[in-house]
């Protein structure tokens, strides 16, 4: 059972509108035709640009992540054992 939207879908956009290389907003991860088409979208379609901008996000964190040099990434540390009781 599908279930009923009382509120309309609000726009994901944070205001930080330029474009990366492949062509998405660096802010709300939509890609060009989805920024221009969301007032057409239904709140269905909307609801799913949001879980397509949200995967976007996640992929991008990641690869920051792996992207990072090994020396930036938290070490462990050597325990010194002299003062464990």
């Amino acid at each position: 059972m599908q279930q009923l939207e009382f509120f309309e879908v609000p726009s994901p956009c944070i205001g930080v509108c330029q474009s990366d290389a492949r062509g998405y907003c660096l802010g709300c991860f939509r890609s060009r035709n989805e920024r221009f088409q969301w007032l057409d979208y239904s709140d269905h379609q909307k609801q799913w640009v949001i879980k397509l901008c949200k995967q976007r996000k996640r992929r991008r964190q990641l690869a920051a992540i792996k992207a990072k040099p090994t020396s930036e990434k938290p070490q462990k540390t050597q325990h010194n054992n002299e003062f464990d009781f």
